[in-house]
């Protein structure tokens, strides 16, 4: 059955209770990382970076939408949507010595006169007039300094030397050396951007560089020209988290399981990567279960290992088309979420902007991966917004005190199993998830009881019984994913929601294979780490 309003209530209050005790970002205080989690440098506590990608390195070198809605209208927007991190994009032309040209030096105004965008001129007047006669460098510190007061925090990201959309394999702004990606203009990029937000405080961090790719990338020269960039930055401003990012459209971080970077400072070191469905190529045209279970194993080889070294990972790109049209990503979003939580990374979502000024030759093209709709007026999806909540919140990490216990997490949904007053399972808030052990005798237990969850046949609630030595308590994990938590009591019987999509009872399972007419996603069940506070369960 559906949570009573007694259990809702109590679950919203308990939600509420648990944002207050989850570290929140200050404006007076920088990052810095404790082993893989990035924390507050003050208190020590854990800060997860749950951040939106604003793009502002197309030719305009204007943060989109300005045309569309105030920018202290868009700030407050990111942070009712529950984002407390942007990753603002640039291009190194925008503080780029004046004999490039188009550089920051020029007006708002004159950059979209160039490119003939007329509307989006007139845009700006109706929503942001006082920003037309700024430089294109002070509207860039405008949109950063209204976010730090919406308490917001920025990322600074690096993304392409010549303004435009990113990105090509052959597009000559690739890797260090191309036609467009001189060194030491790179550096000297990153070098005044660090002095230039020294005293900005929500600029927790700085990219060194987005998407680092072409036939010229090596490893021999990433370490050494990263290497060199991180040591730029952090002399200009040792306050901000130095993120690097890997080769090959910064998807492959491997090498250094080999070797690590050697730099003169320690605790601010951070590593991003992307993952998108098409990252994965034809990979999604299989069943769900060998499609999530290969693209993992890629991604923990390829860079989610550097986890279990020590090293924070900020996934720093990834989304989907949110109007649901894409069978591949509406395939990955499910193995992402779920990956993403039994890892509890850090991430950024691309993207917040519906619409672009000008890209690729389109002007005013709309943005289907964006938050925003094309007028920025809405939400685009409010659904999908609603299912990767639960991921804002860390699981883990300094801070989080509190006895260590198994959540069980249901990615297509994004809630978690919590027990309703009569015993019975359901799915609910992941902030105020109960905790469970699942035990070397394949029983689910209610962590702090004597409670297990029972299997009572095919279209049965799934209920809290008290301990009994029969196989109809028992639940093993099966499938390539062993996200599917299988009934010992009958064969071929999963955990499933009901028709209501809350309650829990069991199903035959699905498991993708050829002769099944089913989605195998919707049985998936990651059991996640978490030290999250929890409340005691009471038995009505």
């Amino acid at each position: 059955m559906k949570p009573s309003f007694f259990h809702s209530s109590l679950s919203l209050l308990f939600s509420i209770l648990f944002q207050t005790l989850i570290p929140q970002p200050a404006s007076a205080l920088p990052l810095s990382t404790s082993g893989r989690w990035i924390v507050d440098e003050i208190t020590g506590q854990r800060v997860k970076l749950a951040c939106v990608n604003w793009a502002s390195h197309l030719e305009t070198m204007v943060a989109e939408g300005l045309d569309k809605r105030p920018l202290d209208e868009i700030s407050k927007t990111i942070g009712s949507m529950r984002f407390n991190c942007v990753r603002l994009t640039w291009p190194t032309y925008l503080v780029a010595d004046s004999s490039v040209e188009p550089s920051g030096s020029i007006t708002v105004h004159e950059s979209l006169r160039r490119l003939g965008l007329n509307a989006s001129i007139i845009g700006i007047y109706t929503y942001n007039n006082w920003i037309l006669d700024q430089t294109l460098i002070q509207a860039f510190k405008a949109v950063v300094s209204n976010l730090g007061s919406n308490h917001i925090m920025v990322i600074l990201d690096n993304h392409i030397t010549k303004p435009g959309w990113c990105c090509n394999y052959h597009d000559g702004d690739g890797f260090f050396g191309d036609e467009f990606f001189n060194p030491k203009d790179w550096i000297s990029g990153l070098t005044k951007m660090a002095e230039m937000f020294k005293e900005d405080y929500n600029v927790v961090g700085m990219s060194l560089r987005n998407e680092l790719r072409g036939p010229r990338q090596n490893v021999p020269d990433w370490y050494k020209y990263m290497q060199m960039g991180a040591e730029a930055v952090h002399k200009a401003n040792p306050n901000v988290l130095v993120i690097l990012s890997g080769l090959d459209f910064d998807t492959d971080l491997s090498f250094l399981s080999n070797k690590k970077i050697e730099l003169s400072f320690t605790t601010k070191e951070v590593y991003e990567m992307h993952w998108y469905s098409f990252t994965n190529g034809d990979t999604w045209n299989l069943n769900a279960n060998d499609a999530c279970s290969s693209v993992i194993s890629s991604v923990m080889s390829r860079a989610g290992f550097l986890l279990s070294h020590g090293w924070p990972l900020f996934m720093s790109e990834w989304g989907i088309d949110q109007r649901g049209e894409n069978n591949n990503d509406n395939r990955y979003l499910g193995c992402f979420l779920a990956t993403a939580a039994a890892l509890d990374v850090d991430w950024g979502l691309w993207a917040l902007q519906g619409s672009y000024y000008l890209r690729e030759g389109i002007v005013d093209a709309e943005e289907f991966y964006g938050v925003f709709s094309l007028n920025w007026e809405r939400k685009r999806n409010q659904t999908f917004l609603d299912r990767i909540a639960s991921l804002r919140s860390p699981f883990q990490g300094p801070g989080l005190n509190h006895a260590l216990h198994t959540i069980l997490y249901h990615p297509t949904s994004g809630m978690c199993v919590n027990p309703t007053e009569s015993s019975e399972l359901s799915l609910g808030s992941c902030d105020s998830a109960k905790g469970w052990r699942y035990t070397k005798e394949k029983l689910i237990q209610l962590q702090g009881t004597n409670l297990f969850a029972r299997d009572f046949g095919p279209g049965y609630n799934v209920t809290l019984s008290d301990y009994s030595p029969d196989t109809t308590m028992k639940w093993d994990l099966i499938s390539a994913t062993r996200m599917h938590i299988s009934s010992m009591n009958e064969t071929d019987l999963c955990l499933d929601v009901g028709r209501d999509g809350y309650t829990l009872m069991t199903y035959q399972c699905c498991l993708g294979e050829a002769d099944q007419d089913c989605d195998p996603e919707g049985q998936w069940f990651k059991m996640v780490s978490s030290n999250r506070p929890v409340l005691q369960y009471v038995l009505y």
